[in-house]
């Protein structure tokens, strides 16, 4: 049963690449009308080849990946799963910091890169915003004065931050608000 899914599954993916080779362009895809409001009657023919190419090799790209994760799901094999779970946790990783203004350089928190900024005020209750706009919030009281001040926010295990004040001998727990 298996075997017959994944060689149906094989024949749909190179029909579908089949296909993408045959893309017919955008002029046939698009109504003449969507076509001339985004400005691709404009284009030059081999303009118009350079984003057919580019939308061919997306949608390959995608179908790819779809193949990849439906092959992986309907397979049931621990490796499988246990690959693929590895895959997502280590983007969801990776992403914690880089969504933070802080960029990963591996996967220990201990060789990330410090923030140093200025606190320009306080923006509600226990959260303060600094120069470089980004707003960030004490997950615990925060007991100093920090506007006007400079900080660091330090990674610590699990994307969790601490915040070190100029002249404080201490840390604070803190979250990313914006």
């Amino acid at each position: 049963m298996k075997t017959r899914l994944c060689l149906g599954l094989l024949l749909l993916c190179s029909v579908i690449g089949l296909r993408a080779e045959s893309f017919p362009g955008l002029k046939v895809v698009m109504t003449a009308e969507d076509y001339a409001r985004a400005g691709l009657d404009k284009l030059s023919p081999d303009q118009l080849g350079v984003i057919d190419a580019a939308l061919i090799r997306h949608f390959k790209a995608a179908v790819s990946v779809a193949a990849q994760r439906q092959a992986a799901t309907e397979t049931n094999s621990p490796a499988a799963a246990a690959t693929t779970a590895e895959a997502v946790a280590a983007d969801r990783k990776r992403g914690v910091l880089e969504r933070f203004g802080i960029p990963t350089l591996n996967n220990d928190w201990r060789s990330a890169p410090v923030l140093k900024a200025r606190a320009t005020g306080w923006v509600g209750g226990n959260s303060f915003a600094l120069d470089n706009g980004q707003v960030w919030e004490g997950t615990e009281p925060i007991p100093f004065e920090i506007a006007g001040r400079d900080i660091e926010i330090q990674p610590r295990p699990a994307g969790a931050f601490a915040l070190s004040i100029e002249g404080k001998n201490t840390t604070v727990r803190i979250r990313r608000v914006k």
